[in-house]
Protein backbone atom coordinates (compact mmCIF):
# COMPACT_ATOMS: atom_id res chain seq x y z
CA UNK A 1 0.00 0.00 0.00
CA UNK A 2 1.16 3.74 -0.98
CA UNK A 3 1.64 5.61 2.08
CA UNK A 4 2.04 9.11 2.90
CA UNK A 5 4.60 10.27 5.12
CA UNK A 6 7.00 12.99 5.97
CA UNK A 7 9.29 11.41 7.97
CA UNK A 8 12.71 12.03 6.53
CA UNK A 9 14.89 9.39 5.13
CA UNK A 10 12.36 6.74 6.44
CA UNK A 11 12.20 3.57 4.73
CA UNK A 12 8.87 4.89 3.39
CA UNK A 13 9.88 7.62 1.90
CA UNK A 14 12.54 5.88 -0.09
CA UNK A 15 10.03 4.14 -1.67
CA UNK A 16 7.67 7.03 -2.53
CA UNK A 17 9.83 8.82 -5.19
CA UNK A 18 7.32 12.12 -5.01
CA UNK A 19 8.27 13.06 -1.26
CA UNK A 20 9.92 16.33 -1.07
CA UNK A 21 12.59 15.71 1.15
CA UNK A 22 13.83 18.83 1.00
CA UNK A 23 10.22 20.31 2.55
CA UNK A 24 8.95 17.53 4.07
CA UNK A 25 5.35 18.19 2.35
CA UNK A 26 3.86 15.67 0.73
CA UNK A 27 1.29 17.55 -0.72
CA UNK A 28 2.76 20.26 -2.76
CA UNK A 29 5.41 17.46 -3.72
CA UNK A 30 2.44 15.12 -4.74
CA UNK A 31 1.35 17.82 -6.70
CA UNK A 32 4.70 18.60 -7.97
CA UNK A 33 5.14 14.94 -9.15
CA UNK A 34 1.91 14.69 -11.15
CA UNK A 35 1.35 18.16 -12.90
CA UNK A 36 5.28 19.22 -12.61
CA UNK A 37 4.85 22.52 -10.99
CA UNK A 38 3.50 24.04 -7.77
CA UNK A 39 0.22 24.55 -7.39
CA UNK A 40 0.37 28.41 -7.11
CA UNK A 41 1.65 28.01 -10.22
CA UNK A 42 -1.32 26.69 -12.45
CA UNK A 43 -2.71 27.99 -15.17
CA UNK A 44 -6.90 26.65 -14.72
CA UNK A 45 -8.22 29.17 -18.08
CA UNK A 46 -8.78 26.63 -19.92
CA UNK A 47 -11.66 23.95 -18.98
CA UNK A 48 -9.22 20.91 -18.96
CA UNK A 49 -6.36 22.47 -17.47
CA UNK A 50 -9.15 23.29 -14.60
CA UNK A 51 -9.80 19.83 -14.42
CA UNK A 52 -6.28 18.38 -14.46
CA UNK A 53 -5.57 20.84 -11.43
CA UNK A 54 -8.56 19.89 -9.18
CA UNK A 55 -7.79 16.04 -9.68
CA UNK A 56 -4.33 16.93 -9.11
CA UNK A 57 -5.22 19.00 -6.10
CA UNK A 58 -7.91 16.11 -4.54
CA UNK A 59 -5.01 13.78 -4.88
CA UNK A 60 -2.34 15.66 -3.24
CA UNK A 61 -4.92 16.56 -0.33
CA UNK A 62 -5.05 12.75 0.06
CA UNK A 63 -1.61 12.26 0.25
CA UNK A 64 -1.19 14.38 3.09
CA UNK A 65 -3.79 12.65 4.89
CA UNK A 66 -1.52 9.53 4.89
CA UNK A 67 -2.63 5.93 4.65
CA UNK A 68 -3.89 4.53 0.73
CA UNK A 69 -3.81 7.55 -1.61
CA UNK A 70 -6.37 6.36 -3.69
CA UNK A 71 -8.79 5.12 -0.72
CA UNK A 72 -8.22 8.86 0.86
CA UNK A 73 -9.51 10.02 -2.37
CA UNK A 74 -12.24 8.09 -2.45
CA UNK A 75 -11.44 5.89 -5.49
CA UNK A 76 -10.55 2.26 -6.19
CA UNK A 77 -7.41 1.07 -7.19
CA UNK A 78 -8.60 0.50 -10.94
CA UNK A 79 -10.24 3.99 -10.88
CA UNK A 80 -6.97 6.10 -9.45
CA UNK A 81 -5.01 3.48 -12.20
CA UNK A 82 -7.23 4.91 -15.02
CA UNK A 83 -7.15 8.54 -13.69
CA UNK A 84 -3.44 8.48 -13.67
CA UNK A 85 -2.92 6.89 -17.30
CA UNK A 86 -5.54 9.30 -18.44
CA UNK A 87 -4.56 12.75 -17.04
CA UNK A 88 -1.12 12.37 -15.51
CA UNK A 89 0.53 10.04 -18.17
CA UNK A 90 3.71 11.10 -17.70
CA UNK A 91 4.62 9.41 -14.46
CA UNK A 92 5.90 6.24 -13.15
CA UNK A 93 2.11 4.51 -13.01
CA UNK A 94 2.90 1.14 -12.68
CA UNK A 95 5.19 1.45 -9.61
CA UNK A 96 2.10 3.48 -7.88
CA UNK A 97 -0.48 1.50 -8.98
CA UNK A 98 0.84 -1.95 -7.68
CA UNK A 99 0.73 -1.49 -4.36
CA UNK A 100 -2.59 0.26 -4.18
CA UNK A 101 -6.20 -1.65 -2.78
CA UNK A 102 -8.40 -3.19 -5.49
CA UNK A 103 -11.32 -2.88 -2.87
CA UNK A 104 -13.20 0.48 -1.35
CA UNK A 105 -14.65 0.37 1.62
CA UNK A 106 -18.05 2.43 0.77
CA UNK A 107 -20.74 3.22 3.77
CA UNK A 108 -24.20 4.56 3.05
CA UNK A 109 -23.56 8.59 3.79
CA UNK A 110 -20.99 8.66 1.42
CA UNK A 111 -23.17 6.49 -1.11
CA UNK A 112 -25.88 9.26 -0.91
CA UNK A 113 -23.56 11.99 -1.66
CA UNK A 114 -22.13 10.14 -4.35
CA UNK A 115 -25.39 9.50 -5.81
CA UNK A 116 -26.70 13.13 -5.42
CA UNK A 117 -23.97 14.66 -7.77
CA UNK A 118 -23.93 11.96 -10.44
CA UNK A 119 -27.57 12.46 -10.85
CA UNK A 120 -27.10 16.50 -11.68
CA UNK A 121 -24.28 15.58 -13.85
CA UNK A 122 -23.63 18.18 -16.71
CA UNK A 123 -20.75 16.85 -18.42
CA UNK A 124 -19.93 13.03 -20.05
CA UNK A 125 -16.75 11.27 -19.43
CA UNK A 126 -14.86 9.46 -16.51
CA UNK A 127 -13.71 12.89 -15.14
CA UNK A 128 -17.21 13.79 -13.94
CA UNK A 129 -17.95 10.27 -12.07
CA UNK A 130 -14.55 10.35 -10.68
CA UNK A 131 -15.43 13.96 -9.19
CA UNK A 132 -18.43 12.57 -7.77
CA UNK A 133 -17.10 9.58 -5.82
CA UNK A 134 -13.81 11.60 -4.44
CA UNK A 135 -15.87 14.78 -3.39
CA UNK A 136 -18.22 12.55 -1.54
CA UNK A 137 -15.40 11.18 -0.01
CA UNK A 138 -13.17 14.42 0.82
CA UNK A 139 -17.11 15.85 2.43
CA UNK A 140 -16.58 13.32 5.13
CA UNK A 141 -13.59 15.39 6.23
CA UNK A 142 -13.84 18.14 9.04
CA UNK A 143 -12.86 21.15 6.83
CA UNK A 144 -14.36 23.58 4.51
CA UNK A 145 -14.87 21.16 1.53
CA UNK A 146 -12.54 23.12 -0.78
CA UNK A 147 -9.62 22.80 1.74
CA UNK A 148 -10.19 19.26 1.89
CA UNK A 149 -10.13 19.07 -1.75
CA UNK A 150 -6.96 20.62 -1.67
CA UNK A 151 -8.33 23.69 -3.75
CA UNK A 152 -6.60 27.39 -3.58
CA UNK A 153 -10.05 28.84 -2.91
CA UNK A 154 -13.85 28.58 -2.51
CA UNK A 155 -14.50 30.10 -6.35
CA UNK A 156 -11.71 26.90 -7.02
CA UNK A 157 -14.71 24.32 -5.83
CA UNK A 158 -18.05 26.70 -7.55
CA UNK A 159 -16.37 26.67 -10.64
CA UNK A 160 -16.02 22.81 -10.35
CA UNK A 161 -19.55 22.20 -9.26
CA UNK A 162 -20.79 24.65 -11.87
CA UNK A 163 -18.91 22.92 -14.62
CA UNK A 164 -19.49 19.06 -13.79
CA UNK A 165 -22.42 19.22 -11.94
CA UNK A 166 -24.36 22.33 -13.02
CA UNK A 167 -28.12 21.43 -12.69
CA UNK A 168 -27.24 20.93 -8.54
CA UNK A 169 -24.81 24.20 -8.50
CA UNK A 170 -27.31 26.56 -9.67
CA UNK A 171 -29.59 25.29 -6.88
CA UNK A 172 -27.69 26.88 -4.74
CA UNK A 173 -28.69 30.60 -4.74
CA UNK A 174 -28.18 31.25 -1.84
CA UNK A 175 -24.40 30.87 -1.89
CA UNK A 176 -24.71 27.98 1.27
CA UNK A 177 -21.84 26.56 2.26
CA UNK A 178 -20.98 23.42 -0.04
CA UNK A 179 -21.07 20.95 2.22
CA UNK A 180 -24.00 22.13 4.52
CA UNK A 181 -26.05 22.55 0.75
CA UNK A 182 -25.27 18.83 -0.55
CA UNK A 183 -26.90 17.71 2.94
CA UNK A 184 -29.84 20.13 2.62
CA UNK A 185 -30.70 18.80 -0.78
CA UNK A 186 -30.50 15.03 0.49
CA UNK A 187 -33.13 15.75 3.03
CA UNK A 188 -35.39 17.57 0.96
CA UNK A 189 -35.36 14.82 -1.48
CA UNK A 190 -36.38 12.65 1.44
CA UNK A 191 -38.82 15.14 2.61
CA UNK A 192 -37.45 16.71 5.76
CA UNK A 193 -36.55 20.25 6.36
CA UNK A 194 -33.18 21.08 8.02
CA UNK A 195 -34.37 24.36 9.43
CA UNK A 196 -37.85 25.05 11.29
CA UNK A 197 -37.68 28.31 10.45
CA UNK A 198 -39.14 29.87 7.08
CA UNK A 199 -36.36 31.76 6.03
CA UNK A 200 -32.83 30.95 6.61
CA UNK A 201 -31.99 34.16 8.24
CA UNK A 202 -33.79 33.60 11.41
CA UNK A 203 -32.03 29.84 11.62
CA UNK A 204 -29.89 29.27 14.76
CA UNK A 205 -27.27 27.40 12.42
CA UNK A 206 -27.37 30.45 9.89
CA UNK A 207 -23.71 30.95 10.40
CA UNK A 208 -23.15 27.38 10.28
CA UNK A 209 -25.03 27.49 6.38
CA UNK A 210 -23.75 30.66 5.48
CA UNK A 211 -20.86 31.88 7.39
CA UNK A 212 -17.20 32.63 5.41
CA UNK A 213 -15.07 29.83 3.18
CA UNK A 214 -11.99 32.21 3.10
CA UNK A 215 -8.53 31.33 4.53
CA UNK A 216 -5.48 29.58 3.42
CA UNK A 217 -5.25 26.23 1.63
CA UNK A 218 -4.35 23.58 3.78
CA UNK A 219 -1.09 23.11 1.47
CA UNK A 220 0.02 26.25 1.36
CA UNK A 221 -0.39 26.05 5.14
CA UNK A 222 1.29 23.00 6.09
CA UNK A 223 4.00 24.66 3.98
CA UNK A 224 4.40 27.34 6.29
CA UNK A 225 4.34 25.34 9.64
CA UNK A 226 7.18 23.41 8.17
CA UNK A 227 9.13 26.64 7.48
CA UNK A 228 8.38 28.15 10.87
CA UNK A 229 9.34 24.91 12.17
CA UNK A 230 12.74 24.57 10.03
CA UNK A 231 13.67 28.20 11.23
CA UNK A 232 13.06 27.32 14.87
CA UNK A 233 15.37 24.34 14.73
CA UNK A 234 17.82 26.52 13.28
CA UNK A 235 17.62 28.60 16.21
CA UNK A 236 17.76 26.24 18.94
Amino acid sequence: MIVAQGTHGSAESMRLPWLDRATGHAGIAFYRFLTGHEPAEADIREDEDFDRHVLASILSAAAMDGGSIAEQAGLAGPEFSALLTQHFPLIEVSVAVRLLPSDLIEDDEREMVRDLLLAQRSTEGDVGRWLAAMIARRAMEPNHLWEDLGLRERAELSRLLARHFGPLAARNTGNMRWKRFFYRMLCEDDGFVMCTTPVCTQCNDFDLCFGEETGESRMAERRREFHRSADANLQD
